[in-house]
């Protein structure tokens, strides 16, 4: 056999390796895939949000805008005690407004790990905080195959100058890049609470998770689900959506 045949035969599967490889995505486009699949370049989604504790239950009813990674608009229409309460998040910047004392508060980033109006989402939850792209490492733990998709398990660990309280996340998405759970680990590598998809359904031309769950490890009993109605993608944005002036005074 000649010599160059044979040496092309001894690295073809060298070769076949190196190109299954490359078209595997890696953990880091994986995350970053489901945050631009959740939040398209624009968004505007109507909700619902359910907290849920063993002797009550509430609801409100938001609408929410976002534009790229850094600005997310939330505003509360029902019920009427709580209508018209907003928050604004801007480059990582959060305000509130609360129309009984008609004020705009800031957030301080102390208190961004803090429940938004009593559920159990955080105000960095509600933000839809796009930081673990970058103050996280990201690594590939385990690709399985379920209900016919491929499914990825990723492990995210943040920078050791991050401003988190999470000691790793622990998310699994799906290859259409919808989010099916995000554990949340403190400090100690204990689990705190889990952000799990109870249902996917198609809407505005993708797969999303309309039903997410928000638990708690140490009360399973108390939960808050976030409930998605109508979404649209690449929508047009009023320039001044994302401003103090229009979170106080809504036009949009």
């Amino acid at each position: 056999m000649p010599a160059r045949l044979l040496l092309i035969l001894l690295l073809s599967p060298l070769l076949c390796t190196r190109a299954l490889g490359a078209d595997a995505p890696t953990a880091s486009e994986i995350i970053r895939s489901a945050i631009d699949h959740y939040r398209g370049t624009t968004s505007y989604s109507e909700m619902t949000m359910v907290i849920h504790r063993p002797d009550w239950e509430r609801s409100m009813s938001m609408r929410a805008w976002t534009e790229g990674d850094k600005h997310t608009l939330v505003r509360v229409t029902a019920p009427r005690k709580d209508a018209g309460n907003g928050t604004l998040t801007v480059d990582g910047n959060m305000w509130t407004f609360t129309p009984s004392i008609n004020r705009v508060i800031k957030i301080p980033a102390s208190m961004m790990s803090q429940n938004w109006m009593g559920s159990d989402f955080s105000n960095k939850d509600v933000s839809k905080d796009t930081d673990i792209i970058d103050q996280y490492d990201h690594s590939l733990l385990e690709t399985r195959e379920q209900d016919g998709h491929t499914v990825y398990v990723i492990q995210s660990v943040p920078h050791e100058e991050a401003a988190v309280v999470w000691g790793r996340e622990v998310l699994t998405v799906r290859d259409d890049w919808v989010l099916l759970q995000q554990d949340f680990r403190d400090q100690d590598d204990v689990l705190v609470k889990t952000l799990r998809a109870l249902e996917i359904q198609p809407m505005s031309g993708r797969n999303v998770a309309t039903v997410m769950r928000m638990s708690q490890q140490e009360n399973p009993e108390e939960w808050t689900e976030l409930r998605t109605g109508a979404i649209q993608f690449d929508v047009d944005v009023a320039a001044n959506l994302f401003t103090l002036s229009n979170l106080r005074n809504p036009r949009q």
